[in-house]
């Protein structure tokens, strides 16, 4: 094989009009196909927002009976777009935010998170182990009056398998490493 010489590449890549055009044509359709495939693979299976799954929530935690919660108006409107289902609920001591997740999304996303963009201080970042050996990752959440709240969750997909990070969850889902549906747990508690 004879690799071309340097005129060819002098002829091809030159800095005329008419190659402008051609690379600048070439460059969109190339971007076009680009996203016509990812539209193509993008539709997801599983259910839409419009078609709710139906998930049985659990009725007790660690022994003690659970009591559903009406989600808040924020909430609600979250759940509406969310690929799941959401429900909040109570032991008497503990409010618990529970999803039911059916596919990696990022819309599933650390409570700490959620807790700052309300206005929250988040202290006292760490994992912790409960009674059961299950590991959380744990925050102190404050606000200037409104007292201060211990936050735990965790995430647990189909094989048992449980992460404290969401992120390492999501890349997990994504990549295949863990399979669905997952249960993402998140504990309240006011101190």
């Amino acid at each position: 094989m004879r690799w071309p010489d340097a005129s060819w590449s002098t002829r091809c890549f030159a800095n005329t009009f008419a190659h402008r055009v051609l690379h600048k044509a070439l460059f969109a359709l190339v971007m076009a196909l680009c996203l016509a495939a990812t539209l193509a693979g993008g539709r997801e299976a599983g259910p839409s927002s419009s078609a709710p799954t139906a998930h049985e929530w659990p009725r007790e935690w660690d022994g003690a009976p659970l009591r559903p919660l009406a989600l808040s108006a924020v909430e609600a409107r979250f759940a509406r777009q969310f690929p799941g289902d959401i429900a909040r609920m109570t032991d008497e001591r503990h409010l618990f935010v529970l999803r039911h997740v059916v596919r990696p999304t990022r819309m599933l996303h650390p409570a700490a998170d959620c807790y700052r963009a309300l206005g929250w201080r988040i202290e006292r970042t760490r994992l912790e182990r409960d009674e059961q050996a299950r590991l959380w990752r744990c925050f102190h959440a404050r606000r200037d009056a409104s007292g201060a709240l211990r936050v735990c969750e965790r995430i647990e997909d189909a094989a048992g398998q449980a992460f404290t990070d969401t992120s390492a969850w999501y890349w997990a889902g994504v990549g295949g490493r863990s399979t669905g549906p997952w249960q993402a747990v998140t504990v309240v508690t006011p101190l």
